[in-house]
């Protein structure tokens, strides 16, 4: 009996597909790797709350690591590294491969946007001596996670003149935060007979700004007077300025480690800066690549990748077809050969709301970077669904290179679902597969990731590009 029990267990090892905890599979060298990672990547998610500074520290790094801005009819060699600013909103960065560029390129595309609340573009006002904004949410938010917590602001205002000012109020110790306030539960009875999902409407989600009346003078609205006074001191803007702003309301708490074990990250932002960063990394440290290695990191993933950031736009195209043009190559015949990551956060199963998963397919925290075949919600809709010789591809390079990995949906089938920017590529005629980190909190204002699995991400799309 013994010996047939052995038999049983060594057919088990060959032929059943078992998921294991990767830190019970990692030595601690691994595990000490994957923590220091992590240390540079909350330093990048507190400098990126929005797309705008994402785009701008992820120039910064790149810069540092001998990057410059792509030139039209100049010639690159084999490892030179070029990249592609989009109205600074989506950025695309590129490392010359040994191979001519029509034998195709490895792209690893991420989203640099997340859920928010913008500023209407007249948003200011003062009502019973208080001065708020009137805000307009961005992407899929539950609107009551967004109230009684600190808030800060980031945008820039530009000017009839040309100019742009940065602005990011709120980071800062000693900044001002600002809020979102909600009814309290002592007079909360009709709220209370809400649905969830409007427990919060939209137009209550009003940013509180500030309370002191210019004193100088007598009248109406001297609150909001005062308010424009201090911006107008500060930043040389009008009201009428916030026409062409681009102002974002986002938490204001920083990046933390999250558990006892400190093994965990807890942060706003990180759909799908998680996947983001590593994209970045591994390009900056892709030395002379087989084929060209490219990074994107774009903007508008969350409202449905439209508009001239998002990949919906031809920006995919126009930069592969700037560096084909460069070596004389043909645009489609290069994606026709090129194979993408489309590098997007995953749900994490979570214990306490099992049941919109179906475990045998769900992603777990610290189970490795997910492989997702397809997206999109129900019957499959809405979604590119990778080829299975592309998705074997992708297995054996993992398993090849020993990064942690696993296959995971977005939940039930009829449950929901959700889309990436995988679909935008696809339809472009290459090869691609949804990869990224498994999320618990997803579009939350603090989400919460597994620092094991941002790291076998990195080492997946480093491989990849490699």
């Amino acid at each position: 009996m013994s010996e047939e029990k052995s038999v049983s267990k060594k057919l088990k090892d060959e032929l059943f597909y078992n998921r294991k905890n990767g830190l019970l599979k990692c030595d601690e060298d691994i595990i000490k790797s994957a923590f220091r990672y992590c240390e540079e990547y909350k330093n990048f998610l507190n400098s990126a709350k929005t797309e705008r500074e994402a785009v701008k520290t992820a120039i910064k790094k790149a810069e540092e690591k001998g990057f410059v801005p792509f030139e039209r009819g100049k010639e690159y060699k084999a490892g030179d590294k070029v990249y592609f600013n989009n109205r600074s909103k989506t950025v695309a960065f590129a490392v010359i491969g040994k191979q001519p560029i029509e034998n195709g390129v490895n792209i690893t595309a991420a989203h640099i946007d997340s859920p928010r609340l913008d500023l209407k573009p007249n948003p200011l006002y003062e009502e019973i001596d208080l001065g708020l904004f009137k805000t307009h949410y961005y992407g899929g938010i539950k609107k009551y996670q967004w109230t009684a917590v600190p808030l800060a602001i980031h945008g820039v205002f530009a000017k009839k003149d040309g100019s742009v000012t940065e602005v990011c109020i709120g980071e800062d110790d000693n900044d001002p935060k600002f809020v979102v306030n909600d009814l309290l539960p002592h007079l909360a009875k009709e709220q209370y007979k809400r649905t969830l999902a409007e427990g919060i409407k939209a137009e209550e989600l009003n940013v509180l700004i500030g309370s002191m009346p210019f004193k100088d003078d007598e009248g109406s609205e001297l609150v909001k007077l005062n308010i424009l006074k201090i911006l107008n001191e500060k930043y040389g803007v009008t009201e009428e300025d916030f026409l062409s702003a681009e102002l974002e309301i986002v938490p204001a708490f920083k990046s933390s480690d999250l558990g006892f074990d400190r093994s965990l990250i807890g942060s706003y932002g990180q759909d799908d800066r998680v996947c983001a960063y590593p994209a970045l990394t591994a390009v900056l440290d892709v030395e002379n690549p087989e084929k060209t290695a490219i990074a994107i990191l774009t903007d508008k993933e969350e409202i449905g990748s439209e508009g001239n950031t998002g990949l919906n736009s031809n920006f995919v195209l126009h930069t592969i077809g700037d560096l084909a043009k460069m070596q004389d190559g043909d645009v489609t015949v290069t994606i026709r050969n090129s194979r993408c990551l489309s590098a997007d956060v995953n749900a994490g199963m979570d214990p306490t709301f099992q049941d919109v998963m179906e475990k045998r397919n769900a992603s777990l925290l610290n189970y490795g970077v997910v492989v997702t075949k397809y997206t999109g919600s129900r019957g499959k809709s809405d979604t590119s669904d990778a080829s299975a010789e592309y998705t074997a591809q992708i297995r054996a390079m993992l398993d090849k290179e020993g990064i942690i990995w696993q296959a995971g949906e977005l939940g039930k089938v009829d449950a929901g679902g959700g889309g990436t920017v995988a679909k935008y590529l696809a339809n472009l005629g290459m090869d691609v597969i949804d990869l990224g980190v498994p999320v618990l909190s997803m579009h939350s204002p603090f989400e919460t990731t597994a620092k094991f699995d941002v790291y076998m991400c990195y080492r997946t799309m480093y491989i990849f590009m490699k």
